[in-house]
C-alpha cells in the first residue's frame, strides 16, 4: 500500500501540483471570463434546479479554499515552527465545514 501511495505522491510531486495550488491568483481567476462566464452558468443552473446541498457545498469548498489561502494560514509556521495558539481556530473552522457538509450531504432532504 505504502509503494503505491509513494508512487502518487511523487507524480504529483513531478508535475508540481503543490506549487500551483500555492500559486493560485484568485483575483485573476474571478476576472477571467473562460472561467467567470460557465461558473456563474453553473450558479444559474443550480438556482433554477434548486439545488441548495450543491450550492453550499460548492460555496463551502470556496470559502475552505479562500480560507487555506488567507494571511492568517501563512502565519501558522513561523521560523519552522507551529505556532500552537492558532490552531485552535483552525480546527474549530474546518471542523465546522465538516459538520456543515454532513448537514447537507446527509441530515437534509430535498
Amino acid at each position: 500500500m505504502t509503494e503505491f501511495l509513494g508512487k502518487i505522491v511523487d507524480f504529483m510531486n513531478s508535475t508540481n501540483v503543490p506549487q500551483q495550488f500555492r500559486e493560485v491568483d484568485a483575483r485573476g481567476l474571478f476576472t477571467n471570463s473562460w472561467f467567470l462566464v460557465p461558473f456563474i452558468a453553473f450558479i444559474c443552473y443550480n438556482l433554477y434546479k434548486q439545488a441548495v446541498n450543491t450550492l453550499v457545498m460548492t460555496g463551502l469548498g470556496f470559502g475552505l479554499w479562500l480560507f487555506s489561502g488567507s494571511s492568517y494560514m501563512e502565519g501558522m509556521v513561523v521560523n519552522g515552527i507551529l505556532q500552537l495558539n492558532k490552531v485552535l481556530p483552525v480546527a474549530g473552522v474546518f471542523i465546522g465545514a465538516i459538520a456543515i457538509a454532513i448537514y447537507f450531504l446527509f441530515m437534509r432532504s430535498d
